[in-house]
């Protein structure tokens, strides 16, 4: 049993065919259609690039990082919050000691 070939879009032909569709005067189906594409194909590489877009461009408050910086900035994050755990601790450890009778 053979397979079929799959066809392959180019990313340049996916964006067009995407920007095409959001165009107030077309629909999926219509710029399809003109494709030789399916509507679904067109709904599925919007959500593609728009994944893509949200991956590429990290974005924290709003404020544009890139890859190095994002992981920089969840990294102190994260020591950020055992600080935070251990200033606690300490804080109880010395209302605790405090208490003791001599």
């Amino acid at each position: 049993m053979t397979r079929k070939k799959r066809q392959t879009y180019t990313e340049e032909f996916r964006r067009e065919a995407v920007k095409r569709a959001e165009k107030p005067d077309n629909t999926n189906a219509s710029v399809a259609k003109d494709l030789g594409v399916s509507a679904q194909q067109i709904y599925n590489w919007r959500r593609q690039f728009n994944r893509l877009s949200d991956k590429q461009f990290n974005s924290v408050d709003g404020v544009d990082y890139s890859k190095k910086e994002s992981a920089e900035l969840r990294k102190l994050r994260r020591e950020k919050a055992a600080l935070e755990k251990e200033v606690e601790f300490l804080k109880k450890a010395a209302a605790y000691f405090a208490n003791q009778p001599e």
